[in-house]
């Protein structure tokens, strides 16, 4: 069995997003090729988004800390410290209203 430090790994990614100029910083903790599904700790400082983009099969994300916001076309959804947002099937943004770490879960086989 394999452990992962969430809260560790989270505050060095959102110490590498803020020195970046993209402001983010991303890591795989598990899943891949082999698996059905990924899931991939992303950090955004504040202010800094993932740009619209295809919605994946079937997806979720896990606010680990601070404040984010989904937007698909007209619609929009906040999610804070502790929420679990079910990410629509649609092109969406993700952007970060305050310095941001999420927990993206991806369904990688249908």
């Amino acid at each position: 069995m394999e452990s992962t430090s969430l809260p560790r790994l989270a505050e060095e990614k959102l110490a590498a997003a803020r020195e970046s100029s993209s402001g983010r910083a991303a890591e795989t903790v598990f899943g891949g090729r082999q698996h059905d599904m990924r899931q991939t700790l992303i950090a955004l400082a504040a202010g800094h988004a993932l740009s619209e983009h295809e919605s994946p099969s079937e997806a979720s994300l896990q606010v680990l800390s601070g404040e984010v916001r989904i937007s698909a076309g007209d619609q929009a959804w906040s999610g804070t410290t502790g929420d679990y947002l079910v990410i629509p099937p649609l092109r969406h943004d993700l952007h970060a209203v305050s310095d941001a770490v999420v927990l993206l879960t991806v369904a990688t086989r249908a």
